[in-house]
């Protein structure tokens, strides 16, 4: 196993850490698969990896008890522990406390090595530190339930440089981050800022949650032409691993096979090994996604919005180009069903006015009845090149 600088701490990550909401299920995601996970755990445990992330509602609230069961003994003093406070359920400064101990009890441990604000955003951020929670961070730091204390971020790059900039006791933060999302929220810019205050940066979804795994034909085709030959999980990988500023990258395993895969990939990454030649493929790979399997040409400037009806025009076009891309029309059904009505392609009244403003000229009305019959109404998902 490689091991990586985190942030100022006197400690190394293993390259690889161990994320644990993908864990192996039998009938529904509550139900983890325990002798199955047990085994990926302690396999990856005994290859060195060493940073171990959970949260509260993993699993259904499940993965940390597990997690605690597995660790229990030997295993905790092998690895360092991360997992989270569930901001969105907090409402009383009480609720810190309750919910730390809660978590102490299902991990069966009595300290937390590092502990993350969950899913921040402008509005969380704000309605917790507003409760005081760095005030009482600190003091659980004291008490020894907490070792180090950390963000997980999802919302735009100002937002994430004011809780950056906002207190100078951050240890890590973890964003998402993959070649594709090199501008989506924190992104690259973010990555740079937070390595430059001296915060260790987590990687979560390096992946895409799957997406990037089993990509189509199109882009298979140019994965095919590297001289050194990986697996585009690799190549997804060793792009994150190229860069000095990432400290771990998580991977949210649900088979062995993606555990053995991803140490082997672990064990030969290093900052700064990827040639020229092979940053440009990458780069090559992402324009194809973005350019020639991107059915709708919207750039997300946000010039057809607010919508006079609702409709989260850009989001609906994200969602169905997502769908082709990757080829997971799953994945984009679901995230669909998601949206509310009123935001959902079906709202769309065909009034045209957004088509006025579109700088790529989209007939958006058109293409509202397309995306809600594929996404809403089960109709067939067409092909990368339709």
């Amino acid at each position: 196993m490689q091991y990586r600088k985190f942030g100022r701490l006197d400690w190394e990550s293993s390259a690889l850490g161990f994320g644990c909401m993908r864990f192996p299920t039998k009938e529904g995601n509550e139900n983890i698969d325990e002798p199955e996970a047990a085994r990926m755990l302690c396999y990856a445990i005994d290859h060195g990896v060493n940073y171990i992330d959970t949260a509260y509602p993993y699993h259904g609230g499940n993965s940390e008890r597990f997690v605690g069961r597995v660790l229990k003994g030997d295993y905790r003093e092998k690895v360092r522990l991360a997992t989270k406070l569930p901001c969105w359920l907090v409402k009383a400064r009480e609720d810190f406390d309750k919910y730390i101990n809660g978590q102490l009890d299902k991990l069966q441990t009595d300290h937390i090595d590092f502990y993350l604000l969950h899913s921040l955003n402008e509005s969380s951020w704000h309605k917790v530190h507003d409760l005081g929670v760095l005030k009482w961070a600190e003091g659980a730091i004291a008490d020894g339930r907490i070792g180090h204390l950390g963000f997980s971020f999802h919302d735009k790059y100002e937002v994430f440089k004011e809780i950056v900039d906002a207190y100078d006791r951050w240890t890590f933060c973890q964003i998402q981050y993959n070649y594709m999302n090199e501008e989506h929220q924190a992104g690259t810019k973010g990555l740079k800022y937070a390595a430059s205050k001296g915060l260790a940066v987590v990687i979560m979804e390096p992946l895409l949650g799957g997406r990037l795994v089993n990509p189509p034909q199109p882009i298979q085709d140019l994965w095919n032409t590297a001289v050194k030959k990986r697996t585009p999980a690799d190549w997804a990988l060793q792009w994150l691993w190229n860069q000095p500023e990432v400290s771990v990258v998580l991977s949210g395993m649900s088979a062995m096979e993606h555990v053995t895969e991803n140490v082997a990939s672990a064990n030969v990454s290093a900052p700064h090994t990827l040639m020229a030649e092979e940053l440009a493929l990458v780069g090559r790979v992402r324009d194809k996604y973005r350019e020639e399997l991107c059915p709708i040409p919207c750039t997300k400037c946000g010039y057809c919005m607010p919508c006079p009806n609702g409709v989260n025009i850009p989001r609906n076009f994200e969602i169905y180009n997502e769908g082709v891309m990757y080829d997971k029309h799953d994945h984009a059904r679901r995230a669909y069903e998601v949206l509310s009505e009123g935001e959902r392609a079906s709202a769309c009244v065909q009034c045209r006015e957004c088509e006025e403003l579109c700088p790529q000229n989209i007939p958006i009305s058109e293409w509202m009845v397309r995306v809600h019959e594929v996404l809403g109404e089960g109709q067939p998902y067409p092909g990368p090149q339709s």
